[in-house]
């Protein structure tokens, strides 16, 4: 089961080389892996996806805590969330696929971010589902590149 885990750590030169060393050194694969300062300069947010039981998760979570630098961890599989991915694809568009390639823009709610004679480069936010949606999609016409951040969640607002 494709877990989401946001900790919260100290941001210090190799804090995010510990976190990573702890899942290789078990054998546990990263699916995905973001990190950056929240509003707080010397506090940053990494936010993994990762795969495995309610057994491996435990004892992820429990070997996150006991680093040094961890401030905390939540396992956004037991809260309500918002998760989102982001790609830019840079996507073959010449005079004869320019309106098609917008038109599927517009439909997935992305834009266009930078525009050569022959190619488009394209943003596109949303669920993975969807941002794996539009890649399908536009692949039949010319995919010439796509790069992609991994999932981001945050947890929802306390309702009233």
């Amino acid at each position: 089961m494709k877990h989401t885990i946001s900790v919260l750590l100290q941001n210090k030169p190799g804090v995010l080389s510990r976190v990573t060393g702890l899942f290789s050194g078990r054998g546990f694969n990263i699916d995905s892996l973001s990190v950056a300062e929240t509003l707080e300069k010397d506090v940053s947010c990494l936010t993994l996806v990762t795969h495995g039981d309610e057994a491996i998760i435990e004892q992820i979570t429990k070997q996150l805590h006991k680093l040094i630098d961890v401030i905390k961890v939540t396992d956004m599989a037991e809260h309500d969330h918002v998760e989102r991915e982001m790609a830019m694809i840079r996507i073959k568009a010449e005079a004869g696929t320019r309106a098609e390639v917008l038109r599927v823009i517009d439909i997935f709610r992305g834009k266009v971010v930078d525009v050569s004679p022959k190619s488009y480069v394209v943003e596109v936010t949303g669920s993975k589902s969807k941002v794996q949606a539009i890649i399908d999609i536009l692949r039949p016409i010319g995919i010439q590149e796509i790069v992609k951040t991994g999932a981001l969640a945050i947890t929802r607002g306390k309702k009233f």
